[in-house]
């Protein structure tokens, strides 16, 4: 990765959304994979093998929530740290807490914003996953919860 701060998935239909937050969290030394919705992300999360996965909600083919839901129950993606980046309802809220998602930021969001959330879930301490990867955080467990 060649000091890269860390690997972030971002999974959304908008290309435009996906590039505004690429170029954000690249600008702050983030490596940025994208996927076009949450069929993509599942397809590539364990080729890519991210740090953060953000998440819009509604998406063709599968949205976030039941990504989220998804990446939780499989035993090598149920640590990874999940951000719901979408417009945060109250359902969805609730939706995602209950599929284990770690953060929500509203859109339309402040770059500033989206990058300390990243930062904060890449600390964080997560959960040990079956393989491992995630034993090795610091960090306050749930510090990016709103």
């Amino acid at each position: 990765m060649s000091g890269a701060s860390g690997r972030v998935l971002v999974v959304d239909d908008n290309k435009v959304i996906r590039q505004l937050i690429r170029v954000n969290l690249e600008l702050e030394g983030f490596e940025v994979v994208t996927a076009a919705d949450g069929a993509e992300c599942l397809d590539v999360v364990h080729r890519v093998n991210p740090d953060v996965i953000t998440l819009d909600v509604v998406m063709p083919r599968l949205d976030g929530l039941r990504t989220a839901a998804r990446l939780r129950s499989d035993p090598l993606t149920s640590g990874l740290p999940v951000a719901i980046v979408s417009a945060c309802t109250q359902y969805e809220v609730e939706t995602g807490v209950a599929a284990g998602v770690d953060a929500f930021l509203a859109k339309p969001f402040e770059p500033s914003e989206l990058v300390r959330l990243v930062r904060q879930l890449m600390h964080r301490e997560a959960p040990p996953s079956v393989d491992g990867r995630h034993q090795q955080r610091a960090g306050r467990a749930g510090s990016a919860r709103g």
